[in-house]
């Protein structure tokens, strides 16, 4: 069995979520095809503060892009990728639908994810709706009853809920967003390419084996525990598709340094000698979806901190961390200040044995990030140890 480093898995996963692909000096369609192929998919949040969830994984990697790239691909025929509950509410690759099927139908038997509480009659009346208008959103199709605020951020109306049952459930799918980031839904044949939509339905242990399969290819490296995460699959439908890529050859077991749990090199996966990478990563980046799976790749122990107290946050309210080579050297709470123009720094942190150049390097790279979202400057507020050498390299 094949042994590696702690470092060289850590190159492993940088390889494989792309951070050794050169970066265009104008990304393409084909640098973003190329791009989503190595993340697989793209969290979406409605967290707004410095820039939507899904486009920053993107940036991270490819580096100032026209966000349109993304529009085009989500909304515009022929769709290249289409919203579903793949990670969680994630852009996923519009083949994956089939493959998502099985997860759909346990869905329907619930009744749902949330609620419940739908009823077929409320449910039909919602679909021959959206059939009749074409695209739409709950707002347009809400009944005007007053919405009962049970829990921060879920004061769904009756209309609202009834579409993301159909949604899902695989009834309707997401044809866009409009500028309130409202989701428009409509009838899938009218969202999703033919030849897609006319794909067989897998048996469930052929999607597992997919979504494990592609889980892989984004890993380079990873437990099981990492690969059920990807695609929030549970852990024995992972396990049991991860023996299957073991026999086939696609998975080799080997053993990492400082892991717990045994671990499979994808048999495609690059291990290059370094990675020259210099990214600010999102919160919803999949290089730290899994928190455990971070620490034990960086030493890196990081938790979001946009639902905790302001008077207990520790770094911040929206924290990205700061890939400098294959290390997490640094973390930083930004906000996008869009009415006064300015990038604002309200914390940076260096990491224990960050080098040298942590400081001008960060600079460099919250310039560019200042430039990407069209804002005119950059505020450094002191607060962080590395707080003062930024406000003067930034000044």
């Amino acid at each position: 069995m094949e042994s590696l480093s702690q470092a060289q898995a850590r190159r492993v996963a940088l390889a494989a979520q792309g951070f050794l692909d050169t970066r265009h000096v104008v990304p393409t369609m084909r640098t973003f095809a190329r791009t989503l192929a190595r993340t697989g998919v793209l969290q979406v949040d409605s967290v707004n503060v410095l820039q939507r969830a899904h486009y920053m994984p993107l940036y991270s990697r490819m580096g100032p892009y026209d966000v349109g790239l993304l529009t085009r691909a989500a909304e515009q025929q022929p769709r290249r990728m289409v919203e579903y509950w793949a990670h969680v509410q994630a852009f996923m690759p519009v083949e994956l639908w089939p493959h998502l099927q099985h997860r759909m139908a346990e869905y329907r038997a619930r009744r749902g994810k949330w609620w419940g509480t739908v009823t077929d009659e409320a449910a039909a009346g919602l679909l021959a709706e959206v059939a009749a208008r074409g695209p739409s959103t709950a707002r347009q199709l809400d009944d005007g009853a007053p919405r009962a605020k049970e829990h921060w951020g879920w004061n769904w109306s009756e209309a609202r809920k009834g579409l993301d049952y159909l949604f899902m459930v695989g009834d309707l799918a997401v044809a866009g967003r409009n500028s309130s980031f409202e989701v428009v839904y409509d009838l899938p044949e009218r969202v999703l390419p033919a030849a897609v939509l006319a794909q067989p339905t897998p048996t469930p242990a052929e999607a597992h084996v997919e979504l494990v399969r592609r889980a892989a290819a984004s890993h380079g490296v990873a437990s099981v525990r990492c690969l059920a995460d990807y695609h929030r699959m549970r852990t024995t439908d992972a396990a049991t598709a991860v023996a299957t890529l073991v026999e086939t050859g696609e998975l080799l077991p080997v053993t990492v340094q400082g892991w717990r749990r045994p671990a499979y090199l994808h048999r495609d996966a690059r291990l290059p000698r370094r990675v020259a990478a210099r990214a600010l990563l999102s919160p919803f980046d999949p290089v730290v979806w899994l928190r455990e799976r971070t620490e034990e790749l960086f030493d890196f122990h990081y938790r979001i901190e946009i639902y905790t107290p302001a008077a207990k946050r520790v770094h911040g309210y929206y924290v990205l961390p700061f890939l400098l080579g294959d290390r997490i050297v640094a973390r930083v709470d930004l906000k996008a200040d869009r009415k006064a123009g300015v990038l604002v720094v309200k914390a940076a942190y260096a990491e224990p044995g960050a080098p040298e150049d942590t400081a001008p390097e960060l600079a460099a790279e919250l310039d560019v990030l200042r430039g990407w979202l069209g804002l005119g400057d950059v505020a450094v507020e002191p607060r962080g140890d590395l707080a003062p050498a930024l406000a003067v390299l930034l000044r």
